[in-house]
């Protein structure tokens, strides 16, 4: 199991269009093959920041099957315009 973690800077403001715009684009994520689940949290001292954490099978799954998807290219015009930078992407394995 790989857990990929991103910083969402949203464009302050915007919050609210920006967790309607998530809510619409969930379906595209859920619906992958290798997802396993994921949690979207709102920052408490930077509340225009979020935590997107979604759990894959394999890195293969997020970045060949859904970046490689047209539900990513969806997914990108539904999110993208709010981000004030585009955030970083890491992965995560669980401890050996």
């Amino acid at each position: 199991m790989i857990l990929e973690s991103v910083v969402l800077p949203i464009r302050p403001g915007s919050e609210e269009d920006f967790e309607a715009a998530f809510a619409r684009a969930e379906p595209l994520i859920v619906c992958q093959a290798g997802y396993v689940a994921h949690s979207l949290r709102r920052g408490v001292e930077q509340p225009s920041t979020y935590l997107l954490s979604v759990e894959w099978e394999t890195v293969e799954a997020h970045e060949v099957g859904f970046r490689g998807s047209a539900d990513y290219q969806e997914w990108k015009r539904l999110l993208h315009h709010f981000y004030i930078t585009l955030p970083q992407v890491f992965h995560y394995a669980p401890r050996s």
